[in-house]
């Protein structure tokens, strides 16, 4: 008998960071994935869910059968405020998550909220580690390559390029409204 496992994409709570900082930590310490030598604390990450709700961004995390398995938010992509439009998009799975459709369900979601916020471009900074899953996840998603940045990244003595992809939404309504921090 197969039982189906229901995943629910929903926006993010306070109670959800401490799986939001498990999930990462994995992705710091063990990874090239993420380019960040030290996890953020649990306070850092309540930091960066408060700013990011005063923003406006969305955050959502993934459950599967109760467990919050993965995270996806969008962080504003450069403090100009001609760049109002555009954020980055982070996206992260616990390994028990992936191969699931959890990535697709939390990308597409978080792409849905960031057209309701008014956002315009959506940026994926994507360490090329030698593992193309990332660049499949956000090429399904509309996200095409818009450039590669060379050997700016160091990280477990390996010297790492980004790919930086890129989805144009159709926004321009909250942000648009909002005055500039």
């Amino acid at each position: 008998m197969n039982t189906i496992v229901e995943i629910e994409v929903r926006e993010a709570w306070p109670s959800d960071l401490d799986a939001v900082t498990a999930i990462y930590a994995g992705y710091v310490l063990e990874t090239t994935v993420s380019l960040a030598e030290a996890p953020p604390t649990r306070a850092r990450w309540g930091e960066r869910y408060w700013d990011l709700a005063g923003r406006g961004l969305p955050f959502l995390v993934a459950e599967l059968a109760g467990e919050v398995v993965g995270m996806a938010f969008c962080s504003p992509w450069k403090t100009k405020s001609a760049y109002r439009f555009t954020v980055e998009s982070s996206i992260y799975l616990s390994p028990r998550a992936a191969g699931r459709g959890i990535g697709t369900a939390l990308l597409e979601g978080l792409l849905d909220r960031c057209a309701d916020a008014g956002v315009r471009e959506v940026i994926a900074v994507i360490v090329d580690n030698g593992n193309p899953a990332s660049q499949r996840l956000h090429r399904r998603c509309g996200f095409t390559v818009a450039g590669r940045l060379r050997g700016v990244g160091v990280k477990h003595g390996e010297t790492l390029d980004t790919v930086l992809m890129q989805r144009h939404l159709s926004g321009g309504g909250v942000l648009a409204r909002r005055t500039p921090a």
